[in-house]
């Protein structure tokens, strides 16, 4: 049975408020290529991002959750030095990952060479946010009104179009990253991602484990 923490309810109360331009920190990202979307695709991933549902975190046992967001949350201090706003963030990260069928610790390591963690990151090409979205994905899947520099919205469509993009490879996450970068068939990119996700944002037990 899963185990769904309730430790962190100021999510909830969260105020997205748009920041101004003079806010809005530079990328130096690639950006996703539209393409046209079959019918069946675009329903489902319409209904992905289109969830209301509160996000939760969904662990074995409430002492796996805090030890997961304890340790991330130190990795995470310098970057985001407000505690209460990190633990949001990672408790959003983990949850649309996994809602996804992504890894967390994956899509933190895609945040960081993306973004470098700034909410209010702003790409050459126009791609938004800590993912790095770009705003041609409100029009085919979602809505006028959604703000892509919005915490949840920013992830939940960003895990939402890296999961479309495995589909279409087949699980090929190498393959699937080079498409979320606009970069597919380079190496440089994919190579990023996997590198700080190995590094900065593999769990300690998990190191342990594969090492034992």
């Amino acid at each position: 049975m899963k185990f769904i923490s309730t430790l962190h309810k100021p999510l909830l109360a969260l105020s997205f408020a748009a920041a101004g331009l003079c806010c809005v920190a530079p990328a130096h990202a690639g950006a996703q290529r539209e393409e046209a979307l079959s019918a069946s695709v675009r329903s489902m991933m319409q209904r992905a991002v289109s969830d209301q549902a509160a996000p939760k975190l969904a662990f074995a046992s409430q002492q796996e959750a805090q030890m997961w967001l304890d340790e991330m949350s130190k990795r995470l201090e310098k970057r985001m030095p407000d505690a209460q706003y990190r633990f949001d963030f990672l408790s959003t990260v983990h949850y649309e990952a996994m809602r996804a069928g992504l890894d967390p610790q994956m899509v933190l390591g895609l945040i960081e060479v993306e973004s470098g963690f700034r909410k209010y990151a702003l790409s050459s090409a126009g791609a938004r946010g800590y993912m790095q979205v770009m705003p041609f994905w409100t029009k085919a899947i979602g809505a006028k009104g959604h703000n892509l520099f919005h915490l949840r919205t920013n992830l939940r469509y960003g895990c939402t179009i890296l999961r479309h993009y495995l589909n279409i490879e087949k699980g090929d996450l190498f393959r699937a990253l080079g498409r979320y970068n606009g970069s597919l068939g380079k190496a440089e990119y994919p190579n990023m991602v996997k590198a700080a996700w190995s590094k900065r944002w593999t769990p300690t037990a998990s190191r342990l484990a594969s090492n034992g």
